[in-house]
């Protein structure tokens, strides 16, 4: 008889991101998932919406209005908006992330939002003209630029720093070349521009130093292990008492940095402000989440000069951030700035 070896015990706590949190099944451990949020942190594999009431507020959704969420995500701010428009109306949304846009339309459909009322559709959002185009024009659009937590939070989709996994940082897994390719395209020079231009990493030379060090001597430079401890190694140097903070920062600057070169970040939303007005009804709203200050700072510039051109009949003065409350429930709501537009 074949000796059959005992499966080993995993433990209490589970080391696989599969098989680690019951946050999973939300609908099964509820209470788990909420004692997770009530800490301030956010439950692995879901998506906390950030200023939802901020939004709400300003869209002013009505029953019978047609809107567009450009960035669908985990669906927190597509239901609210869906909620709003009470039966009524039509909601199109969009993503470029085959598997998590699925899991959440499937979650959206047990919800009750049918095809009537919702379609979900597998666009990058810098195509909105030909959304349009399908769907007809939009009373109110919404574009969160956050990623979303779900990817965060899958080592699979190497977009953390803080848990090894394969150097990807794609949106769409399924296209382009992934972050660690990348890394072997370009220049030790171009790295450099890349971490200035997209983070404004202060440490740009010396990161970008060690990592094609690295590279040179045999490191393929393809996990975020990898990468994490080639920019340990080039701010080792750093005096104590700053350093672990300093790497820390860097860290999220420099995967911040090729995630956005990765999906072409800033030319997509390039694309989509300057196509936005002509995909908006007259005294249509728009609302835009940003994340990081090159975001922020394009939205700005591109609502000021329709603004001026007489193409947006008002435009948002300065930001509006999250409330206090909120940042203290949810830390990743932080750095979150909301701007808004109304066409003319």
């Amino acid at each position: 008889m074949e000796h059959k070896r005992r499966v080993h015990y995993s433990g209490k706590y589970p080391k696989k991101f599969e098989e680690k949190y019951k946050e999973h099944n939300p609908e099964k451990y509820a209470d788990t998932v909420a004692h997770v949020i009530e800490k301030g942190n956010t439950p692995a594999g879901m998506h906390i919406s950030i200023m939802v009431k901020e939004i709400l507020d300003f869209l002013q959704i009505k029953s019978g209005m047609r809107g567009l969420d450009a960035t669908l995500g985990y669906g927190g701010h597509t239901s609210k908006m869906l909620e709003q428009l009470q039966g009524e109306g039509h909601l199109t949304a969009l993503d470029v992330d085959p598997i998590e846009s699925a899991k959440t339309t499937e979650r959206l459909r047990k919800a009750g939002y049918g095809e009537d009322i919702l379609t979900v559709r597998l666009i990058n959002f810098a195509n909105i003209d030909e959304v349009a185009a399908l769907d007809g024009k939009f009373d109110f659009v919404l574009a969160d630029l956050g990623v979303s937590s779900m990817q965060i939070d899958n080592p699979e989709r190497g977009f953390s720093y803080k848990i090894d996994g394969p150097l990807d940082l794609r949106l769409d897994p399924l296209h382009g070349d992934s972050a660690a390719t990348r890394l072997h395209q370009i220049t030790q020079e171009e790295f450099v521009g890349m971490l200035i231009e997209n983070s404004d990493e202060p440490y740009a030379e010396e990161i970008a130093e060690k990592v094609f060090f690295r590279m040179k001597s045999g490191d393929p430079m393809d996990t975020t292990k990898a990468l994490r401890e080639a920019i340990e190694a080039a701010l080792a140097r750093l005096p104590k008492d700053e350093k672990e903070e300093t790497i820390k920062k860097s860290c999220a600057r420099t995967f911040q940095a090729l995630r956005i070169d990765v999906n072409s970040e800033f030319e997509v939303l390039y694309s989509f402000l300057e196509k936005l007005p002509d995909v908006l009804n007259p005294g249509g709203r728009v609302a835009v989440l940003t994340f990081h200050s090159g975001e922020d700072r394009l939205v700005k510039k591109s609502f000021k000069q329709f603004y001026k051109d007489g193409v947006y009949s008002d435009v948002a003065d300065d930001v509006i951030r999250p409330s206090y409350e909120e940042c203290r429930a949810n830390p990743r709501a932080h750095s979150t700035k909301m701007r808004w537009a109304v066409k003319a």
